[in-house]
């Protein structure tokens, strides 16, 4: 039988902001209907963030999110996957809150600190729609995406414990595997795990194809056969990585908040696109995409029933 390979996709994130592409989705109408577009192209996962309608900035409150959660969950059955990393300029409580609100079925946790920086696109980004994006952008220079043992406990405690929310476990680099090792030792956390290994941001792993290798290699060292992986790769390296982490047994992670292009030079119109475009060259390599409902067997997720929506 072909094997199943779950796509995850995320709409919007935190980092690109509205000057960098006219079709990142930034009113609560516009992820609304790139959420549902994208399931319906096969996107199993949906990972999303909320945003200020009026300007773009990231938002964090249950109201921002409500604005487009319901529609989402009533058009669709993919699995709704709330960040709890937000924005680096958040505190862990603004990061929690969405996630918190409506029981997610699934959040991602950040298992490390880290330099989180994109600020060199400044050196091509001249003009911007808001006077807030300059800033933001720059500041990247200077913050740390802070994300300490007590905070990812306090994440496990009150939404993993609390809700039974199950985790997208965000590795930026391979430290941040052995950070999770240290957490399933002292059972906070158990099985399935699904990692999603994230490549090319600047302060994490470089987007090596053998930096996959490596990462595969020591996750399973260290966790056996007991987890899920899968695959971001950030800008221009989406494509080649989540096709590579396919071939190795992998899933894919694909979506506006992770790359804003389609190919080189070419801006994608739209998160569907991304889907459609992965969708159909995993089933032209024999895959086959797996359902919300057998994504959700396989991660051992709540179900969306217990979702407060």
């Amino acid at each position: 039988m072909a094997r199943k390979v779950i796509i995850t996709c995320a709409i919007t994130g935190s980092i690109h902001t509205p000057s960098m592409s006219p079709y990142l989705p930034v009113t609560p109408g516009d992820i609304a209907r790139e959420a549902i577009a994208a399931a319906k192209a096969g996107a199993a996962i949906l990972h999303l963030h909320a945003r200020n309608g009026e300007d773009g900035r990231p938002a964090f409150s249950p109201e921002a999110y409500r604005q487009f959660l319901p529609e989402v969950h009533a058009a669709t059955d993919a699995v709704i996957n709330i960040t709890t990393g937000g924005a680096v300029n958040m505190t862990l409580d603004e990061r929690l809150a969405g996630a918190l609100d409506v029981s997610s079925e699934m959040a991602s946790c950040n298992m490390g600190s880290m330099n989180f920086a994109i600020f060199p696109v400044l050196d091509k980004l001249k003009t911007f729609k808001h006077e807030w994006e300059r800033q933001f952008i720059e500041g990247t220079r200077h913050a740390i995406f802070r994300n300490t043992f007590a905070d990812i406990e306090e994440v496990f405690t009150r939404l993993g414990q609390v809700h039974g929310t199950r985790f997208e476990f965000e590795c930026y680099d391979v430290g941040h595997l052995y950070n999770l090792k240290h957490f399933v030792d002292r059972g906070l956390v158990k099985g399935p795990i699904f990692l999603q290994f994230i490549f090319g941001i600047l302060g994490g792993i470089g987007p090596d194809p053998e930096n996959l290798v490596h990462m595969k290699r020591i996750a399973d060292k260290l966790f056996g056969d007991g987890y899920q992986w899968s695959v971001l790769g950030a800008g221009r390296n989406q494509l080649p990585l989540i096709t590579q982490a396919a071939l190795m047994g992998g899933n894919v992670r694909v979506g506006l908040e992770d790359s804003l292009t389609i190919g080189p030079g070419r801006l994608a119109t739209s998160n569907a696109e991304q889907v459609t475009l992965i969708r159909d060259l995993l089933t032209r390599l024999g895959f086959e995409i797996a359902t919300p409902d057998e994504a959700r067997q396989m991660l051992g997720l709540k179900g969306r029933d217990k979702v407060r929506l």
